[in-house]
Formats: C-alpha cells, structure tokens, sequence
C-alpha cells in the first residue's frame, strides 16, 4: 500500500509530461508555495536563534543534494565531500577579492570551479566502483585539505582568507535576517534544479547507472560520461553550498574542511533517504537540530545536583558528541530507506491524500 500512488479522484494522466511533473497535484503544488511564503516570514516572528539556524540548513542541504545526486540517485560513494564544499568556499572568496566580480555572480562561479575540480578526481573514479572508489574519493579529500593548508595565494595558508559579505544594488547584507533571505533564494533555486535534473533524460540515466549498471550499458548508457556527469553536478552543488557559507562567516579557514564534515553529509542523506530530494532537506534539518536538541537536554538536566558531578558532565557532553553517529547507526539498522520512507508509510497508512507529493 505505501508503494501506491495516491491521487484524487478523476486525476487522469495522459502524457509522460504529466506523470513527471514536480507537484503531484495543485494543492500540493499550491501548499509549496504557501510554505515558502510562510518559511520567508519567520524573520518577523522568531530571533535571530531560529534564522541562524536556517541559514545553516540552506548552505548544508545544498551541498547533501550533490551528495544526494551522487549516491543516492548515481549508485557512486564520495568521502570527501567537505573537500569539495571547503574549495567552494575559497574559490568565491578568490574570485571576488582577484577580480571584484560581485559576491552574487561569484558564488555560482565558484560552483563551476569546483566542478571542474570535481571532474578532475571523477576521471579516474569513474571507471571504479565500491571500496577503491570510496578509496579514490578518501584520497581526494586529503589531497585538497594539503592544498588549502599549502596554496596561500589561493586559501591564505594556515592564516585563511577573508569573504566579503555579499552586495545587493549596493546594500551590503551584514546580518543574520538580510542573509536570511539569499539563503532561502538560492535554496528554492538549487532544489527546484535538483528536481527537475531528475525528471530529464540524464537524471534518469543516473538512475538506470545506480539499478544496473550493466544493464544501463547495453541499452546504450555511457557509464564514464555519466557517471563524471554525477561528480561535476555533485561538485557544483557543494561549491554554491560552500560558497554561501564563507560569505556568510565572512572568512574560510581550511580546518573546517574535515573528513568529519563529509561523513555528517554522508550522514544526512542516510537519514533523510538516498535518492529523495525532500529526503535530502528533511535529513539535513534532523543532522543541524540534533545538536541543537542534545544541547537543550544537557542543559535541562542541570537543575538536578546530581548532573552537576565531573563525571556527569563529562559524560553528558560525550554522549552529546556521539549523538550524530548513534543516530546513523540507529537508521542504518531500523530506517535504512530514511525519513522520506517513513514519511510515504505515514500518508499511506492515514490515506493523507493531499499531501501525495
């Protein structure tokens, strides 16, 4: 029953055209809608906490949905993910303080740069597949943290480099709720072209590479060409991801770029569902809340005298750390399609026809 697609009465489909539009139905298509505008709103009724908070989930859902597109739609691995997201960042840096080309223009720059970088390491990686290739990626992400460490006319050495905030006509965005609304543009934008790169012929070439390689071969699939397609298209999505996130801290520093970091957006689309793109948003939010909420429980057991010992809370703060992994093991075993899985078995089960998409 959760496989079944569920749609009003008379809801008729008579051209491929139709069945693969984005929206399911109108009302899903008009509740989208209604939700962006209400998303574009909580500047006016929550703090500057909550839009932080946002603006994380925007530069790192991003970035998961090249991930996403990657692994979860392409059948590849990447564990240097971060890598990619870290050269973002520089690059846009680099190119509006080399050229002064506005902020705007060099943040999507910045992802066609790291693109190209992203083919660069996707030649060899796209004639591999299962442990060398995750082998292949391991060794990108080492190989560019050295170049951040190295290249000071790049990255700025040990010291890092400056972004500069970005300038709309002139009008500098220096806080948290002018951001706010770049964030939420280049989100709409990036995950509106994510799914409608899945809906054309390349993105259901990446689909048949992920099912049967093989098989996707003989009806005539080239498996190099798109499987560098898949690193370019990866690549691109974590440099803009990367590139929103320098200009935002308003400076990069090459310590952030960790294989830690790439193994949180492993994690995030692990959660969310491989190969969903509103899997991808919903796994991010789970991966920059939980933090968010450990922090919070630590903190509310603080009123008890017995939470105050050392080796409570050090064991507090350890059992906070390890929050990000229990829970990639935890969906591993008892979720391992994610919460856009579990999100199809809710509306299936209570018949939440409405909310098909």
């Amino acid at each position: 029953m959760a496989g079944f697609s569920m749609r009003p009465c008379g809801d008729f489909r008579t051209t491929y055209r139709q069945d693969t539009r984005i929206f399911d139905t109108t009302y899903v298509r008009n509740a989208a809608i209604l939700g962006i505008v209400a998303v574009a709103l909580i500047p006016f009724v929550l703090d500057g906490y909550y839009v932080n908070l946002f603006i994380q989930i925007s530069y790192f859902a991003i970035a998961a949905l090249g991930l996403n597109i990657l692994v979860g739609f392409t059948g590849q691995i990447s564990l240097g993910h971060a890598a990619f997201f870290g050269f973002g960042a520089f690059a846009s840096a680099w190119i509006n303080n080399m050229t002064g080309i506005p902020v705007l223009l060099s943040i999507p720059l910045a992802g066609l740069m790291t693109a190209a970088v992203g083919m660069l390491f996707g030649l060899p990686a796209a004639r591999i597949k299962g442990l060398y290739l995750a082998i292949a990626t391991l060794a990108a992400q080492f190989i560019l943290e050295d170049f951040f460490a190295r290249a000071d006319w790049f990255t700025g050495g040990s010291y890092g480099a400056a972004a500069n905030p970005i300038n709309v006509f002139g009008y500098e965005i220096l806080d948290d709720f002018s951001f706010f609304y770049v964030a939420l543009f280049f989100l709409v934008v990036m995950y509106l072209l994510g799914t409608n790169l899945m809906r054309t012929r390349d993105g259901r070439a990446f689909v048949a590479v992920r099912d049967h390689y093989l098989s996707a071969e003989i009806m005539g699939i080239n498996l190099t060409k798109y499987r560098l397609m898949s690193f370019a298209i990866s690549s691109f999505y974590a440099g803009v991801g990367g590139a929103m996130y320098g200009h935002y801290l308003g400076f990069v520093s090459a310590e952030g770029f960790t294989i830690l970091l790439s193994i949180q957006f492993l994690g995030m689309i692990i959660i969310g569902g491989l190969g969903s793109v509103k899997g991808t948003l919903m796994g991010t939010v789970f991966m920059v809340l939980l933090p968010e909420v450990m922090e919070s429980g630590v903190s509310a057991l603080s009123i008890f005298e017995w939470a105050n010992s050392t080796a409570v809370t050090d064991g507090l703060a350890y059992i906070k750390e390890m929050a990000i992994g229990l829970a990639i093991i935890l969906f591993l075993i008892f979720e391992p399609d994610g919460l856009a899985h579990r999100w199809k078995q809710i509306r299936a089960y209570w018949k939440l026809y409405p909310f098909s998409y």
